[in-house]
């Protein structure tokens, strides 16, 4: 089976992640979308809500799962038998940190990135942006799902 893993935080989920998402359900038999944990990194979901919320809006793909994973994502490849990383890239600066990221990975276990770009739509799309905008009370309705933009407002009216 051939299987690759597209890791992330996700906090929260944009469709800008659903549309690399979708196009690497096509090209594989089964996508991983691995939360990753970095404990040193303040989300405003926690992995579980960030789980749920991703199989939620990945449904329509029968063979995309969720899981998380703390610690090296070559060692979850390996352990999971994935051959491949997707790393999504919206821009230059993106692709020289992956570079460098993706030839770790292969020198580490041989195991492949496939760089896919941005849809223009996407391009300047990201987790962090949106949080930011919605907490001042930016529309950012077109940039989420709906259950998933309507679950960041409520937690950003908690956090008030």
């Amino acid at each position: 089976m051939t299987r690759a893993v597209y890791p992330g935080s996700y906090d929260p989920v944009t469709n800008g992640h659903l549309d690399i998402i979708g196009r690497a359900a096509h090209l594989f038999e089964e996508v991983v979308v691995a939360v990753l944990i970095n404990k040193n990194k303040r989300t405003l979901f926690d992995v579980e809500e960030r789980q749920e919320m991703l199989r939620e809006v990945t449904s329509q793909w029968d063979n995309v799962r969720v899981d998380s994973w703390h610690g090296l994502l070559v060692d979850y490849c390996r352990e999971n038998d994935i051959k491949a990383i997707v790393k999504g890239l919206r821009a230059v600066s993106d692709y020289d940190y992956e570079l460098q990221m993706a030839q770790m990975n292969h020198q580490l276990t041989g195991v492949d990135t496939l760089f896919m770009q941005a849809s223009p739509q996407y391009s300047y799309l990201a987790s962090s942006l949106v949080k930011e905008v919605a907490t001042y009370g930016g529309d950012v309705s077109t940039l989420l799902p709906a259950s998933i933009e309507q679950r960041l407002q409520q937690r950003l009216a908690e956090t008030r």
